[in-house]
């Protein structure tokens, strides 16, 4: 439609969030409190809000991306389907018996670091087959034993079952079949196979994530299906898609056939987001900062492109699926600060959520949060939180920091507040360390871009920290996750197991892979609002050493003179720069992977904003910056009143409906011609 809608939507720990773009270069944001206990309210509160904004009725929406942390959550609150697992003879305890490494070596008592809760014990069940290491059938696949493997997961009460045989990412005809048998007899059966959700070596990865897969397949196919019923209720023809973890979005009944796709969807958001405000001002390599209500994700990219793992956490349990990398932590404006045994200053990871909340919400929360730290040191105006939507109590904030942290330290209320912020900058200070200077990258070589309803509050004494002399603030920094899923790709990525020596392989060998996964790809991205010539290709391939555990994924270019060479140079670079060294030993293929990718929505344009003789400033206050005895006068802008133009020096605090920017002293604001604000570290 000429006049068509595009809307994305974010759903958070404490807010969802919403961006609406309309042709004509117009823009609506909105903030709504998340319900945790069905997201699918807030979603449907917010937008006939933002249909409200933009005067619009609902058969005007063309675009509907969602975001959603309903896979993660039901892995968080176990609160996944009772999940049954079909393995080759001998091999039931793989998903029990894991890896030796552990996450914590000095506890006298150690705790299991497996999985079991996906399959305990009762509902794993071995079938007689075996493939040999090459793909060839030793054993045949016991049909009868497939169906009495079935029949008891059923009767124990199983509503997913993922079936992993020994080396089916090499020959998945064995998995094939016996998915096929079960579909016949059990229709309504939510199915996982390991050659389909994860195609590689390594039995107990593999194993997890297509649990993990099975364990949230059927409560994502029942929210997803929950949602686009609403929406077509509500008169939204759009089709539903959600964002994926890698940083592209599918369509929502390709999700639901690969759930695990979707883990931390919201980050991942969140990183295309704000790497679309660095390349708008022209900035490729930038670390982004996620603010949040519960957490704080870090992610960073270099040449325009965020950094992809091929493995992620989740709940500290290895997930075999590609992630953009972002680095989670339990830090956000819902953090709740709080006194350990030694009587030292602790925040986080426990949030206060969205309910009952910080106590300046006055919603019943009685713990001293970082977003109390924030008002009590007058970084935020309790009358313009969240645009005006909520109120805080200051009071309440003072008297919650009093009683937790204040009294007990013997500290002033404002001594305590500013502790909040240093010991919580600290915490995200080492997870920037982690993602840029851990990976080798010098942080001082990127600009910072702050996004989320708290980064803004806490970049410049990020920025700071790392010797960061930039720092970008985006025009909605605080729903620029909504935005990012308006932005990013549709994309559909296919891996297969290719374990074969470089100097062993031709590359013929390669293309001939490479096309039967251009097929399956192809065929996912058949099910997308796009065409072929849309659709943009790519080839990459995990390379070890040989004799090596861990892999590196490096690009594959088919059209140069000798494309193995070329990769076998790129290897050598990438662990050069990951691992400090490299050596010119033989290497090893591991996998080969295709991602096909049509490009997302641009940024509407920005509506003209006042010209640079209006005056932003709109009051002053007294702000406590660095010493808790000696607050500064500070001067107070509205965003909305800058433009292109309007540049200043701090200290200042630039506030906004979705968030505000405390800019210290030292840096100077420059409002860009696209919208974005540039903090710059002055020299000297």
């Amino acid at each position: 439609m000429d006049d068509g809608m595009e809307i994305g939507v974010d759903t958070g720990g404490t807010f969802t969030d919403f961006v609406c773009r309309k042709a004509g270069a117009q823009e609506w944001i909105l903030k709504v409190s998340s319900t945790p206990d069905d997201p699918s309210r807030a979603v449907l509160d917010g937008l006939r809000q933002l249909l409200d904004l933009a005067r619009a009725t609902p058969d005007q929406i063309s675009r509907f991306v969602h975001g959603t942390t309903v896979a993660t959550n039901a892995v968080l609150e176990r609160k996944g389907a009772v999940t049954g697992l079909l393995t080759t003879a001998g091999f039931r305890d793989v998903l029990e018996i894991g890896r030796q490494l552990r996450t914590v070596i000095y506890d006298l008592e150690l705790d299991p670091e497996t999985p079991v809760f996906l399959a305990p014990g009762a509902r794993r069940v071995e079938v007689p087959e075996r493939l040999s290491a090459t793909g060839e059938v030793v054993v045949p696949l016991d049909e009868d034993a497939v169906i009495a493997a079935a029949d008891r997961l059923v009767a124990e009460g199983c509503e997913a079952i993922a079936i992993c045989f020994l080396f089916s990412f090499l020959n998945p005809d064995h998995e094939h079949r016996a998915k096929a048998m079960i579909e016949e007899k059990y229709p309504n059966l939510a199915l996982s196979l390991s050659s389909e959700v994860d195609p590689a070596f390594r039995e107990y990865e593999r194993t997890v994530v297509t649990a993990f897969d099975a364990y949230t397949k059927p409560v994502l196919s029942s929210y997803l299906g929950r949602m686009g019923q609403q929406l077509s209720r509500a008169g939204v023809s759009a089709p539903l898609q959600v964002m994926q973890s890698r940083g592209g979005v599918s369509a929502a009944a390709t999700a639901t056939q690969r759930p695990v796709r979707l883990f931390l969807s919201g980050p991942a958001a969140g990183v295309v987001g704000g790497g679309g405000a660095a390349r708008e001002t022209a900035i490729h390599d930038v670390i982004t900062l996620d603010i949040g209500g519960t957490s704080c994700d870090i992610a960073l990219i270099t040449g325009g492109k965020p950094l992809v793992r091929p493995e992620g956490v989740i709940d500290g349990y290895p997930v075999r699926v590609p992630m953009v990398d972002v680095n989670t932590i339990g830090a956000g404006g819902g953090s709740i600060a709080w006194i350990d045994a030694a009587g030292g200053l602790r925040v986080g990871p426990k949030s206060a959520g969205a309910a009952p909340g910080p106590a300046c919400y006055g919603r019943g929360g009685t713990e001293a949060t970082v977003t109390d730290a924030s008002l009590v040191l007058g970084f935020l105006d309790p009358g313009y939180f969240a645009g005006g939507s909520l109120r805080l109590d200051r009071d309440r904030a003072r008297a919650a920091i009093e009683s937790k942290i204040a009294a007990p330290l013997g500290l002033s209320v404002a001594e305590a507040a500013l502790g909040i912020h240093r010991v919580v900058n600290a915490q995200m200070a080492e997870a920037m360390r982690l993602v840029s200077i851990r990976q080798g990258f010098d942080p001082r070589d990127f600009a910072l871009v702050a996004l989320g309803g708290a980064g803004p509050v806490h970049a410049v004494p990020l920025a700071e920290e790392l010797s960061m002399s930039t720092v970008i603030v985006p025009r909605h920094p605080g729903v620029l996750s909504a935005a990012g899923l308006l932005s990013a790709p549709v994309e559909h990525e296919v891996a297969v197991g290719f374990p074969r020596d470089i100097s062993d392989t031709a590359p013929d060998e390669i293309r001939a892979v490479l096309e039967q996964l251009d097929q399956r790809c192809s065929a996912l991205m058949d099910g997308e609002d796009v065409t072929p010539d849309e659709v943009h290709i790519t080839y990459a391939a995990d390379v070890c050493y040989v004799g090596q555990s861990h892999y590196l994924e490096v690009p594959i270019d088919l059209s140069e003179p000798d494309p193995l060479a070329a990769v076998y140079q790129r290897f050598m670079v990438t662990h050069e720069q990951v691992f400090g060294y490299c050596t010119e030993s033989p290497a090893r293929l591991v996998n080969l992977r295709t991602v096909h990718q049509a490009r997302g929505g641009e940024a509407a344009p920005l509506p003209q904003a006042p010209g640079a003789n209006a005056n932003p400033i709109r009051v002053e206050r007294e702000v406590i910056l660095d010493d808790p005895g000696a607050p500064t006068q500070v001067a107070i802008y509205e965003r909305a009143a800058l433009s292109h133009g309007h540049d200043f020096d701090g200290p200042a605090i630039i506030e906004q409906a979705d968030t505000t920017t405390v800019v210290h002293p030292g840096w100077s604001v420059e409002i860009a011609t696209d919208g974005n604000m540039i903090l710059r570290k002055a020299k000297g």
